[in-house]
């Protein structure tokens, strides 16, 4: 059985490893093929690639897309892109322009909440002040100790209907999927089970999606309760959904460990079945 992890991040974006670094943990928890998918940002890529090189690991390059739909926020993966395609590259520089200055609205609201410097404080996590993000936040909370860890940062601060979240427009659902398949990729949903959308929403999302040429879900994620695995394989097989699997990897001692995951339901298709790169592998699991 091959370990494959599909989602992850690096200090590019809200990470705290370096590529590099990433990727060598990745190794050293027998990860035989690793996405990066940094939120909004190819730029480690390059680096992931000649780490994973040495490491004899096949790297696959990904990306991580904030989309606004039906009034949320969802992210759609993008697997086996070419991170030098003009129009995604073009695509992804527009949604980190207005990233600053969404974290700046966010300090400004948590100021009006009396916690004061949130938005420097947040800067200063961020290794690429183009993406500071809420992760980055919920890091500096907890180190001024308003806290005790980054779960309860995203609880009581940052999320709708709490002080440090701001509406924020990012781009389409068509232009991700767009973006991602003219660059050679494949779109996927991220984490579909943190989005509040009911039974009726997340099945026009699904709709929406595949319409618009999607083809696979994550079904085995960090951001799943094991309780959630079958549920989201089955909205799989039911939506013609090839299936994910990615620990959506951030830290060390934040959530699941990279590579530390069950496998996908025997009944699920991979979202990397025929994929050549992984022909050189013993087993296609």
């Amino acid at each position: 059985m091959l370990n494959i992890d599909l989602h992850c991040h690096s200090n590019i974006s809200d990470g705290v490893l370096p590529p590099a670094e990433l990727v060598a943990r990745a190794a050293a928890n027998g990860v035989q093929v690793l996405a990066l998918t940094d939120h909004d940002d190819v730029s480690g890529l390059e680096s992931a690639q000649a780490a994973a090189a040495a490491a004899g690991m096949t790297l696959v390059n990904g990306v991580e897309i904030s989309v606004t739909w039906g009034g949320q926020t969802v992210h759609i993966v993008g697997l086996r892109i070419d991170p030098a395609f003009p129009v995604l590259a073009e695509g992804l520089h527009g949604i980190r322009l207005g990233r600053i200055e969404r974290a700046q609205r966010m300090g400004d609201d948590l100021a009006r909440a009396g916690i004061a410097g949130a938005y420097e404080g947040a800067y200063d996590y961020a290794v690429n002040k183009q993406m500071v993000g809420r992760t980055h936040f919920a890091r500096w909370l907890v180190a001024q100790g308003h806290v005790p860890d980054t779960r309860t940062a995203f609880k009581r601060f940052l999320t709708s209907g709490h002080p440090g979240y701001v509406e924020h427009e990012w781009t389409t659902l068509e232009n991700a999927v767009g973006w991602i398949r003219a660059s050679g990729g494949m779109a996927v949903v991220a984490h579909p089970g943190r989005y509040a959308f009911n039974a009726r929403q997340l099945h026009l999302f699904l709709d929406a999606f595949r319409a618009l040429g999607g083809e696979g879900i994550e079904v085995i994620t960090g951001s799943h309760h094991p309780s959630e695995y079958e549920k989201f394989a089955e909205l799989a097989r039911a939506f013609g959904l090839k299936a994910s699997r990615g620990a959506d990897f951030h830290a060390p001692g934040e959530g699941i460990d990279i590579g530390c995951l069950p496998p996908l339901p025997y009944y699920c298709q991979p979202v990397w079945q025929g994929w050549p790169e992984l022909a050189s592998h013993s087993s296609l699991s």
